[in-house]
């Protein structure tokens, strides 16, 4: 059966890409880059390309760089589930260092997945510079679980979950599935340091890679939004960096009791002693906030 499933994700498998504030010469604003989250696209009226419509009636002559990564909406949905993370952040660190709007540095939101793969760009790619990152509801130290998939996709979900939980660290998932990438079991520790192709690398799972550290330490802000009520991210607690305990499934720890932050292998001590990591909730379910909760909450930031 997991033979067949996988067999049907990987003929479904596509590419995907799609095109948001640091200070722009000619209107004061700071460009401002977006990448949506799983199932979701750049330009969909009902989530991002509202969003990005609001913001820029809300700021006047701020640029708004909705990311799509492929030719169109479709590949750009078909790309959350199934090309490479890395080849997907490699696509936008070229598009972010040819873009002349976004050379004197910009801000950068995430949704979901979208707000560690921007992460990513951040650690990786320090040109041009990446200002403030606001993660919403984003998985800092990956998930064990999908337990809901929003709308249309959950057909897709129910795949991946079954594909996920018959082998998340092989080779093939691995290299075809998203959301494998971020898979962290905190049962298999070893399996996911020694073959997690995306997650384990940005987190510093393996080895220090100084140059992240030193590039994630150049943001002047990284925002963490967590939804007190989500039923899509599991743990939630991997919206603020937080996990499960190695060895179990139950108990969680925060970011700050992690041995991430105690080493300090990537920065965020550093961060958050210089009050530059800030940690905000919103009561609702996943990438759902309060009427009025952007507006109060994020909008400042992007000003």
């Amino acid at each position: 059966m997991a033979a067949v499933l996988l067999a049907l994700l990987l003929s479904a498998s596509v590419l995907l890409v799609s095109s948001g504030p640091v200070r722009d010469s000619n209107n004061g604003t700071v460009p401002l880059v977006l990448w949506h989250g799983m199932g979701d696209s750049c330009c969909n009226p009902l989530s991002l390309g509202f969003l990005k419509k609001s913001i820029e009636e809300e700021i006047p002559g701020i640029y708004v760089l909705s990311l799509m990564i492929g030719k169109n909406v479709l590949e750009d949905t078909e790309s959350g589930f199934f090309l490479d993370v890395n080849t997907q952040v490699s696509m936008v660190c070229r598009q972010l260092a040819q873009d002349p709007r976004l050379q004197g540095g910009y801000n950068a939101m995430g949704f979901s997945q979208g707000a560690q793969f921007l992460r990513a760009v951040a650690q990786r790619c320090p040109s041009p510079p990446m200002k403030t990152l606001i993660s919403v509801g984003g998985q800092h130290q990956g998930v064990y679980g999908l337990p809901r998939c929003p709308g249309e996709s959950s057909s897709i979900c129910n795949m991946i979950r079954e594909a996920l939980n018959r082998g998340a660290y092989s080779d093939l998932v691995q290299k075809h599935l998203v959301q494998a990438q971020y898979w962290h079991d905190p049962l298999n520790d070893d399996l996911y340091r020694k073959y997690s192709l995306f997650l384990a690398d940005i987190n510093q799972e393996r080895v220090v890679n100084e140059t992240y550290k030193k590039n994630l330490l150049q943001l002047e802000k990284f925002v963490m939004v967590k939804f007190l009520q989500d039923t899509v991210v599991d743990p939630v607690d991997s919206e603020w960096f937080g996990f499960l305990k190695t060895g179990q499934a139950k108990e969680t720890e925060t970011l700050q009791e992690s041995v991430l932050y105690k080493e300090d292998r990537l920065g965020l001590a550093v961060l958050d002693k210089a009050g530059k990591l800030v940690f905000l909730s919103a009561d609702g379910d996943h990438l759902q906030f309060p009427e009025g909760w952007f507006q109060k909450n994020l909008l400042p930031l992007l000003r």
